[in-house]
């Protein structure tokens, strides 16, 4: 529309519902080999997506990548330490080569240290952070590049709760998960002129084999779910209407956001018990 143009309302029967199919896009997903990455790779994948997954464990990913394949789409596997720069950007460029494009980045990739504040050392707090929040801003800025060429693409930033609910023991980790959201918001900002959409999507407990031990005891198991409304943990498929939502023409008009799923734990008081 040109500055002289006088805005015009759609009229009702212009209406055209969105897909939340994404067939011919090409998807990459950090920390894909397992957990919630996989879960959300997979969603991309029934949706129509061809999947790249990336983590250090080669035998991981293959094995990710075989599911991948199982939908009828097809997988590449890229072995990658997020923590380093360079193997970040080898990534993101290998994958743009073989597909001939990015349209949809899922950072996944995350790792927590469990002990005191008071505790931390510098290399753990250089590890976590380089990890959970370094590697995603530099994907993310690789990815960009390939998405500018395609006029355009979907960013997803996999969160935490713990950028508002804090339990102990989870500092450092929360740090790096506040810092992804303020991320998600600030390049939600400065990319939307490029067609790029950024969000990012926050779990709450989740069974994954992370956190096997924890849901496998019984009187655990109680303890972590009873604060939240629905009463379970989440798995990883509850991730995935979320997931291609944000990846999906559906979303267009939606950037710069965290939704947060997790049973109401949250809106319930977010208790820690």
């Amino acid at each position: 529309m040109n500055a002289t143009d006088a805005p015009r309302r759609p009229a009702d029967d212009e209406f055209v519902m969105p897909s939340l199919r994404i067939d011919g896009r090409v998807a990459l997903v950090t920390g894909g080999g397992r957990g919630l990455g996989l879960g959300m790779a997979l969603a991309l994948a029934h949706a129509g997506a061809d999947v790249a997954l990336a983590a250090r464990t080669r035998d991981e990913l293959e094995v990710a990548a075989g599911l991948v394949r199982g939908t009828g789409r097809e997988a590449l596997v890229v072995p990658t330490d997020v923590a380093q720069v360079a193997e970040v950007e080898a990534m993101v460029d290998s994958v743009g080569e073989h597909f001939g494009r990015i349209d949809v980045l899922v950072n996944a990739a995350g790792v927590n240290i469990r002990k005191p504040s008071s505790e931390f050392t510098e290399a753990e707090w250089d590890r976590l952070l380089a990890v959970n929040l370094k590697g995603a801003f530099f994907a993310c800025q690789a990815a960009a590049r390939w998405m500018r060429r395609g006029g355009g693409g979907k960013i997803i930033n996999l969160g935490s709760l713990s950028f508002e609910i804090v339990v102990p023991n989870i500092g450092l980790y929360a740090i790096s998960k506040g810092g992804m959201r303020q991320m998600t918001r600030a390049l939600a900002v400065e990319w939307a002129i490029d067609g790029i959409n950024v969000n990012a999507i926050a779990p709450g407990r989740f069974w994954t084999a992370m956190t096997d031990a924890v849901f496998s005891d019984p009187a655990l198991h109680e303890s972590a779910v009873s604060v939240i409304p629905l009463r379970r943990p989440g798995v990883p498929a509850d991730l995935a209407g979320a997931t291609v939502l944000l990846a999906s023409d559906a979303s267009n008009y939606i950037t710069g956001q965290t939704i947060v799923i997790d049973g109401g734990w949250l809106v319930a008081g977010g208790t820690r018990a």
